[in-house]
């Protein structure tokens, strides 16, 4: 492949209003850049700006208070509430992560509010949030967003669906009871972070876990990279107003490698831009813990085996692996 990834914009709402034609020529489209770089944009997604900016004013409201008063909303990778800056490391599935390069980054993280009537899945999958008193406005913010977050991902996973020759609601209808993360993250500029180690990143190279990631992300010397199959790295393409999504681990698998769940970091700080501050808006998005990730035969699977493995299963493994300490 060229060393630069297909990663193509797809108006979704032609997807909303196209007949049927126009409909499976956007499922086409995306089915071969999934093939290539796992990765497109999203634009005609109608989610307003202003809602995005009031969000990242109240985040740096947030993140700008002193530590303090975040330390009561403390948490690991995988929990809801701030995860300081050294907690997290990520790295590829499969490779120990160094705790001694930290992801330079912060994050506020919340999730879906959402019963599924088993106690036991609810209080390991949908605890309560957590928000910072200072800045009550965070919470209805990141509600609001989480809902038309949620509604963008349902056409995006149909498109997924048919783009595979499935039932247009073969995965929404096994996402009924799925969570989702919702991280706020903050990258401090370089005069907060001092040097980076070598090797170190803002995020480290890593995939995603669960089935689709939708990120609304500013552009910034230390910015999102994607990794081609040939090895080399490439900026990912930024358009204004548009968002970036990925498919991860877990829909990867489900397709047998049809589809790929490709290695993406996030740069480190710049010496070109030592003031540079980024705040990213990403949605984790998940299938239901119970669903069982087998691979499609093909031809609508890739053909690689993996063993089945319960979503639950593997988010879990996938996150004590990224928990510094």
């Amino acid at each position: 492949m060229a060393a630069t990834p297909d990663i193509p914009l797809i108006d979704v709402s032609q997807w909303r209003t196209g007949d049927a034609a126009g409909r499976a020529a956007l499922a086409a489209r995306l089915d071969r850049a999934m093939q290539d770089s796992g990765f497109f944009l999203v634009s005609g997604h109608g989610i307003s700006v202003e809602l995005r900016e009031r969000l990242r004013d109240a985040a740096r409201a947030f993140f700008a208070l002193p530590a303090a008063a975040k330390e009561p909303l403390r948490c690991g990778p995988g929990g809801r509430g701030w995860i300081a800056k050294g907690m997290e490391a990520n790295a590829f599935y499969g490779e120990a992560p160094d705790a001694a390069r930290a992801d330079l980054k912060e994050s506020l993280t919340s999730g879906r509010v959402h019963s599924t009537g088993d106690p036991h899945l609810d209080a390991e999958w949908f605890p309560a949030n957590v928000w910072p008193a200072e800045v009550p406005e965070l919470e209805a913010l990141c509600a609001e967003y989480t809902r038309v977050s949620w509604e963008l991902q349902v056409d995006l996973m149909q498109m997924c669906a048919v783009a595979l020759g499935l039932e247009r609601t073969w995965f929404t209808d096994r996402s009924a009871d799925a969570p989702f993360t919702f991280n706020i993250n903050r990258y401090p500029p370089l005069t907060d972070t001092g040097t980076p180690l070598p090797g170190q990143y803002r995020v480290g190279p890593h995939t995603d876990w669960g089935i689709i990631t939708i990120l609304d992300r500013q552009p910034g010397y230390g910015g999102l990279q994607v990794q081609g199959t040939d090895g080399t790295w490439s900026d990912a393409p930024f358009v204004p107003d548009a968002f970036t999504v990925n498919i991860a681990d877990l829909l990867a698998r489900w397709t047998g490698d049809r589809w790929r769940s490709t290695r993406h970091r996030v740069l480190p700080p710049s010496a070109d831009a030592p003031a540079e501050e980024l705040i990213s808006l990403i949605m984790f998005f998940e299938t239901d813990v119970t669903s069982l990730v087998e691979p499609f035969a093909p031809p609508v699977g890739g053909g690689a085996y993996y063993a089945p493995v319960t979503a639950a299963d593997y988010l879990l493994e996938r996150e004590r692996a990224a928990t510094v300490g």
